[in-house]
C-alpha cells in the first residue's frame, strides 16, 4: 500500500470515529431489553430531512425510507478503492442476511454530483445489487445532506487536471424514523457488521 493510500485510510478511519463520538446514540444496557440497549439522547444530531434524485430520476426524500431502517453509504462512482470495496461488502452482507435483508433499505449517496448523474449512479450501483438505491442531486442538495449527516468530503486535484474525492468511509445505520443509530467502519469484520445489521432489524418497530 502506498504512503498516500495509507494516509487516506487512516484519515477516513479518524473521521468515522469522530462522527461516532460526536453523534452516536448511547445505548443503556437494561435487563428488560435483553441487553440490546435502550436509546437515549444523542450528543449531537446526525441525519435529517433531504430531497435527492434516484437512479431512475424519481424524487427521493427521507420519508421514502420511513418504513424500514436504512443502511447508507456516501461515495462516488469514480472512487478507485473504498467505494467498490464497501459496495461489494454490502452485497455480501445482504446475501448473508438472506430474507432478512429485505427488512432494510439501502442507499448509496454520491459526494460527486457533478459527475454522478442519475444514469451513471444507476449503472454503477445496480451492478452490485438493485436493492441499493442510488442517490444524487444538485450540488446544493448534496452539500445540505453531507452537512446534516456530518459526512466529510473534499475535492482533491490530480496532476493530470482531473480530480478525485476524499470522503468519510463509514456505513451509516439509520432507524426507520431517520435517527442515527451507529456505523459500520471501513474494513470492519463481517461478523461484527452482521451483528449490527441484525440488531438494526431486531430493534425496528413491528410495523416496519
Amino acid at each position: 500500500m502506498s504512503g498516500l493510500k495509507l494516509f487516506r485510510y487512516v484519515a477516513w478511519a479518524a473521521v468515522a470515529v469522530l462522527a461516532v463520538v460526536s453523534g452516536v446514540l448511547v445505548y443503556q444496557q437494561t435487563a428488560g431489553n435483553k441487553g440490546t440497549g435502550a436509546l437515549i439522547e444523542p450528543l449531537a444530531a446526525i441525519g435529517g430531512p433531504f430531497e435527492l434524485v434516484s437512479g431512475t430520476g424519481e424524487t427521493v426524500t427521507d420519508e421514502t425510507f420511513s418504513t424500514k431502517p436504512t443502511v447508507m453509504f456516501f461515495g462516488f462512482t469514480f472512487c478507485p478503492d473504498v467505494c467498490p470495496t464497501t459496495l461489494s461488502e454490502l452485497q455480501g452482507w445482504m446475501a448473508e442476511l438472506g430474507p432478512d435483508a429485505d427488512k432494510l433499505n439501502y442507499a448509496f449517496v454520491t459526494v460527486d454530483p457533478e459527475r454522478d448523474t442519475p444514469e451513471v449512479m444507476r449503472d454503477y450501483v445496480w451492478a452490485f445489487d438493485k436493492r441499493i438505491v442510488p442517490l444524487t442531486g444538485s450540488r446544493e442538495q448534496i452539500d445540505a445532506m453531507l452537512k446534516a449527516y456530518r459526512v466529510y468530503s473534499k475535492k482533491v486535484p490530480l496532476d493530470d487536471g482531473d480530480y478525485t474525492m476524499d470522503h468519510s468511509a463509514a456505513v451509516y445505520l439509520m432507524s426507520a424514523d431517520n435517527k442515527f443509530v451507529g456505523t459500520i467502519a471501513y474494513g470492519e469484520a463481517e461478523e461484527n457488521a452482521l451483528k449490527k445489521l441484525r440488531r438494526l432489524i431486531d430493534n425496528a418497530p413491528a410495523s416496519s
